[in-house]
């Protein structure tokens, strides 16, 4: 999934960001409101994880962008303070969900996680297809049985190739969605990455190339 994290406290939000990239999401960071519109006006999200006391521009009001947008992303909206009118506001603006700080990370993955379901056509917690199958939770792949072990990256965009369940994926979507802004879209990064990946899954070959196009696993 591709998420941005608006957050004005650099630590925090560098902490979050590497917590998601654990995860194999592809993150973005916004210190600051303004900052945070920008981006989202330039890449298409999954998940925008929302502090929600931000300068130049308050939180609540890129919720506002966000929802009144009609973008797909969802919302996940952070706040110092715990007191119900606060959630309950914070939720009446468009947010998805609400996390108050301290939060523990794994709490705030798996809720991004969840959102991050929600924002795309519902799939099976278990992708399958072609005889390979890949599980989220637990950050497995599979082949006809045998287990695969694959990098951060070539586990996002298996991903999404098995999310699309037989339709073809261009090289723009993939990077989109496995990688954040700081990538070069000139160093053919997504080709690399679908050569080791096939390498990995072993043959006869699953992934293929529509030229011009992109790529199925059909």
């Amino acid at each position: 999934m591709r998420v941005l994290v608006v957050e004005d406290e650099p630590l925090l939000a560098d902490a979050i960001a590497e917590w998601l990239r654990d995860e194999a999401h592809a993150v973005d960071i916004a210190y600051d409101g303004g900052a945070a519109l920008e981006r989202l006006h330039v890449h298409a999200y999954d998940v925008v994880v929302l502090d929600r006391d931000l300068p130049v521009v308050h939180g609540d009001d890129v919720c506002r962008e966000v929802v009144g947008s009609e973008s797909p992303a969802r919302v996940l909206m952070l706040t110092a303070s715990a007191e119900i009118t606060d959630r309950v506001g914070g939720l009446a603006l468009g947010a998805d969900d609400y996390l108050t700080k301290p939060f523990a990370f794994p709490e705030l993955a798996a809720r991004v996680h969840s959102l991050g379901r929600r924002s795309r056509p519902a799939a099976p917690p278990v992708l399958t297809r072609a005889g390979i199958t890949l599980d989220p939770a637990r950050h497995q792949v599979f082949r006809d049985g045998h287990y695969v072990p694959l990098s951060k990256k070539e586990f996002a965009v298996l991903a999404e190739l098995l999310r699309a369940d037989g339709a073809v994926v261009s090289a723009e979507f993939l990077l989109e969605k496995a990688w954040d802004e700081h990538v070069d879209p000139f160093t053919g990064v997504v080709r690399l990455t679908i050569l080791k990946l096939r390498r990995k899954l072993g043959e006869p070959s699953v992934v293929e190339t529509v030229t011009g196009v992109g790529y199925r696993i059909p």
